[in-house]
């Protein structure tokens, strides 16, 4: 039952649109917040990777919360913002500052670049979530992009040691980490891909959903496979990923969230491009992505 999933299944990583002249373009997010609740997605995650929230500024992630919030009201869907830092005094100011407008849980990451140990990740995260007692809050797991791993021994002591610490967005793309992470820590603790391509595999050692990029596209059919696997129907499962596994992997051609916002121009969708140092995708690229999404009739 839906009721067993804090966040949902589908969660989508939503992307933040641009005006021609970079500024945030609050109305188109306004829109495509509304369209992705209500083809699929359960959540959002606003002000995220693909939110490209290292360009964005402080008012601006506000304001966009304030937005999206709004956009959603009244559909039940819940509403994530991305509040961590590798500062611990900043991911706590902004955690409490997204609780104060209204949130339904924040996504911490691994606090990057600084390569705290594994007991200085334990007492960063405890200090967010003590600060917010009463916050769900979702780890987020990607030493791609971080460059430290969050073991799951220190998963499992966070869940553990704080009530409010209920999940994790796992996209180490390491199956043997997720299987680990599911048998230390308690049955309702909540573990979620981090990757689409990754979300059935991941299924099979205990995560319960995704927090999804290809949702922009295709939140539908990925609540069907996340479903179709929970009640039995493997076969239908399998179709949908083997199906979408182009989709999954040439979103990913290029640094998230560049092909995506491509994909949603070709859709219609008036995103914009990206802000720097993230460039346009290449013309060969386009053509890749344009391909796919002709092929599974998206455009």
């Amino acid at each position: 039952m839906m009721s067993d999933y804090l966040f949902g299944r589908v969660i989508t990583a939503m992307v933040t649109p641009f005006t021609a002249d970079g500024a945030v373009n609050y109305a188109m997010a306004e829109r495509l917040a509304h369209h992705l609740v209500t083809n699929g997605s359960d959540g959002l995650v606003v002000c995220g990777t693909t939110g490209e929230s290292p360009t964005l500024e402080s008012e601006e992630k506000y304001e966009l919360l304030r937005v999206v919030k709004q956009a959603v009201a009244g559909t039940g869907a819940k509403i994530i913002m991305g509040t961590g830092s590798y500062s611990t005094t900043q991911a706590i100011a902004q955690t409490k500052k997204a609780q104060q407008i209204g949130v339904d849980g924040c996504l911490q990451v691994v606090p990057y670049y600084n390569k705290p140990p594994q007991e200085g990740l334990y007492q960063h995260f405890k200090a967010v979530a003590s600060s917010c007692p009463d916050l769900p809050i979702m780890l987020y797991n990607i030493p791609g992009r971080t460059g430290r791993n969050l073991s799951p021994e220190t998963v499992a002591r966070l869940a553990q040691d704080c009530p409010n610490v209920v999940a994790i967005k796992e996209a180490s793309g390491d199956l043997d980490q997720t299987a680990k992470v599911r048998l230390l820590t308690p049955d309702n603790f909540l573990i979620y891909s981090g990757e689409d391509f990754l979300t059935l595999p991941m299924m099979t050692v205990g995560c319960v959903g995704v927090v999804s990029v290809a949702s922009h596209l295709v939140g539908n059919q990925l609540q069907q496979m996340i479903q179709a696997y929970q009640q039995g129907d493997t076969s239908l499962a399998q179709q949908i990923q083997l199906r979408l596994y182009p989709l999954f992997k040439v979103l990913f051609c290029n640094t998230n969230p560049i092909p995506v916002k491509y994909a949603l121009q070709l859709q219609g969708w008036d995103v914009g491009s990206v802000r720097l140092p993230l460039s346009p995708l290449p013309p060969h690229q386009q053509e890749e992505v344009k391909n796919v999404l002709s092929q599974l009739h998206l455009i």
